[in-house]
């Protein structure tokens, strides 16, 4: 039986009450400590001369103090009223203000004017001066300290009740004592592969590089020792997907295999001819369909791209197989849109479409369960319903799932449990994902991409409006309006918030009735019932609302080729994905489109530039991109739901080659060894069995 790990108590300058507070942190040993990584890092290896500083440097300063000031109506930390400690040094080549606001009262017993003190913080600079707020001041002590001056020094997350500097010195003990005992768990093939060191040396130069390393490199995460890091998280992603994907491929399925007969019906049927992405991506759909081996296939294609003719294609290939296609949508205004388009489409064919969702009545419901029970039905559409366990199919053979972020692992999972045998899934999604993140999350999938619109496709016109536009907005509106046209206006919030100084959407609709009492204005927001949101869209979608004043709910919605102006405001708010989605609204007939971002009177630089974004492009896959670098990965829908657990060291669009190169690795270790039962896998055994662990909590 294994000894138990030491208490990070026996750490030199811990004792029993620091570790429990480090335990209240999760750090109970020594190996804990070794995985809280700095947060940053500060380049302290030599003082910088006060004329070369520059805004956004964090470096040591040092020069003669200048002047002590402390103002406002106390003094120091625990005496009421508006509280500033000013501190000016000199070196010779200028000179910097440091402050500190709500301070201990020894603080300013520190200084002392005439004598020499070394300041270390983040420069801003205020009217050409620059200036250091809260900086560490660092003692003659610490200046002779290879611990806190004189090299490249960690700045860790906060611990409560362990100073900055005391943690960093225990840090300093672990990695010393502790860091050599970490055993590497890749063979040295795959570390020499991945172009990383190994493990116990990347965790010692993580926490104090050494004094020759890249400052730089190491605050922006991609120094070799950081890498080994994210390696391995990106290498237990690779693993839990390819091992999905090899558990599809042993599964059997109903092949549909199609033919010329199948091809001619569904060509005489549609509309229009089919684009060329349409084409390429039918091809690999059905081909996947015609093997033994159940489809995984993930559709994207922008708004209004033709996914839902895809769809069509690949369910009436089951229905000429004899096989049920379930189709199942995140709305049931949505899953109508697509029953009416399916059964437009059969219409003359002995296809039999049934629509399933809440706002079906009671007594068509169990009618239409009946009949998919037993076999009348050829395609179901809906929403969630489907997926009931009071929902029985004869003989499911394809499963649809359209916008597939807005249901999540457990639902996929759900649809396919409801077939006797594997069947074939197609998810679609409109929501341009970057190919990196779609590697991460999709990996057991194939993707598919539709990447060209449909022929008549008019680019939506965008614009960038402050508040002071908003009357050409209105002028627009009215024209667009009195050609027959339709207007959405999109807000963040429903109701007035005192804290965000946002318009609702409650009272905007009321400011449009009185600017536009000509027309009728509708609300939509998400905390009416359901009916009563199915109505205000079928009221616009006819005719008899003409502007639709909702919240993001029509992010996903009706098909309206009428509508050709959509307003969103405080477009600061929102992601450009998700504003990129809203903007599908218009655009789908043949007129002439337009999208007004409307921002507050308070924006930065970085908004105004974030959203000439949208004005520039309307390339669904370039603005995700853009919005990925932006958000990150953590805030795109989908992504806590697929079991991928919170990335430290990896990013997803900087590692996008060492994100392949995990794959690659992954895939020649599957081939030599599937179940890692060679010994010299046991240590990747042991790191997999510790990330899987992770994700369960």
């Amino acid at each position: 039986m294994a000894a138990p790990p030491p208490s990070i108590q026996f750490v030199k300058g811990v004792g029993p009450r620091l570790a429990e507070r480090l335990a209240a942190r999760g750090i109970r040993t020594p190996q804990d400590a070794l995985y809280l990584f700095p947060k940053g890092y500060q380049d302290r290896r030599r003082t910088v001369p006060i004329r070369d500083l520059s805004a956004g440097m964090t470096v040591p300063v040092r020069g003669k103090v200048l002047s002590v000031q402390e103002s406002g109506r106390g003094r120091g930390f625990f005496r009421g009223g508006a509280r500033l400690l000013e501190v000016v040094i000199a070196d010779g080549t200028g000179r910097l203000v440091a402050k500190w606001f709500r301070y201990q009262p020894s603080l300013a017993q520190r200084f002392k004017a005439a004598e020499e003190a070394t300041l270390c913080g983040p420069v801003r600079l205020f009217r050409f001066m620059p200036e250091m707020h809260h900086p560490e001041i660092l003692s003659a002590e610490d200046t002779a300290d290879p611990i806190h001056s004189g090299r490249i020094v960690p700045i860790y997350p906060d611990v409560e009740g362990i100073p900055p500097r005391v943690l960093r010195k225990i840090q300093w003990e672990v990695v010393r004592n502790h860091a050599d005992k970490e055993a590497e768990c890749f063979p040295p093939w795959i570390l020499d592969k991945a172009g990383v060191p190994p493990l116990n040396e990347s965790l010692a130069a993580i926490h104090f590089p050494k004094d020759d390393a890249d400052a730089a490199a190491f605050r922006e995460f991609s120094s070799p020792q950081q890498k080994r890091l994210a390696f391995g998280e990106l290498f237990s992603i690779q693993w839990a997907l390819e091992r999905r994907r090899a558990g599809v491929e042993r599964e059997r399925a109903v092949p549909l295999l199609w033919d010329r007969e199948i091809v001619g019906e569904i060509k005489r049927r549609l509309p229009f001819e089919l684009t060329g992405a349409q084409r390429r991506v039918v091809n690999e759909i059905l081909k996947d369909m015609g093997r033994p081996h159940p489809m995984h296939r993930l559709l994207q294609g922008d708004v209004g791209s033709g996914k839902t003719i895809v769809a069509w294609i690949a369910a009436m290939v089951a229905w000429k197989h004899g096989v049920q296609a379930a189709v199942m949508a995140p709305t049931e205004i949505l899953a109508e849109q697509h029953y009416r388009r399916f059964a437009s489409l059969a219409e003359g064919l002995p296809v039999r479409v049934d629509l399933l969702s809440a706002a079906v009545p009671a007594k068509e419901r169990e009618a239409a369960r009946r009949r998919i029970r037993e076999g009348e039905t050829d395609i179901a559409v809906g929403t969630h319903a489907l997926i009931q366990e009071s929902v029985e199919f004869r003989n499911l053979a394809l499963g649809v799932i359209d916008e597939q972020h807005r249901f999540g692992v457990l639902q996929r999972t759900a649809l396919r449990e409801k077939a006797k045998i594997s069947p074939h899934l197609l998810v679609m999604t409109a929501t341009p994902i970057p190919r990196t993140l779609a590697i991460a999350l999709y990996g057991d999938l194939d993707v598919s991409v539709i990447d060209e619109m449909p022929k008549g496709r008019i680019p939506v016109k965008t614009r960038v409006v402050p508040e002071g536009g908003r009357k050409r907005v209105f002028d627009e509106m009215r024209r667009e309006i009195a050609q027959g046209g339709r207007a959405y206006v999109v807000l963040p919030l429903v109701e007035e918030s005192e804290k965000l100084a946002l318009r609702d959407a409650v009272r905007t609709a009321e400011k449009l009735r009185e600017a536009f009492p000509e027309v009728e204005v509708g609300l939509l927001h998400g905390r009416m019932k359901p009916e009563e949101k199915e109505a205000g869209m079928r009221a616009f979608k006819e005719g008899e609302w003409k502007i639709l004043v909702s919240t993001t709910v029509v992010e996903v919605g009706v098909d309206v080729p009428e509508a050709t102006v959509i307003v969103i405001e405080h477009a600061e708010r929102f992601g450009l994905s998700q504003l990129h989605q809203l903007r599908g609204r218009v655009g789908r007939g043949t007129r002439p489109s337009h999208c007004f971002l409307m921002v507050g009177n308070v924006q930065g630089e970085e908004a105004e530039a974030r959203l000439s974004v949208m004005e520039r492009t309307t390339d669904g896959f370039r603005i995700a991109e853009e919005d990925l670098k932006i958000r990150g990965p953590g805030d795109f829908a989908g992504v806590r739901q697929s079991g991928i657990p919170d990335l430290v060291f990896a990013d997803l669009v900087r590692d996008a080659r060492m994100l392949q190169t995990a794959k690659e690795i992954v895939g020649e270790l599957r081939r030599k060894d599937p179940e890692l039962s060679s010994p010299e896998h046991e240590g990747i055994r042991r790191f997999l069995a510790r990330r899987t662990a992770t994700v369960a909590d």
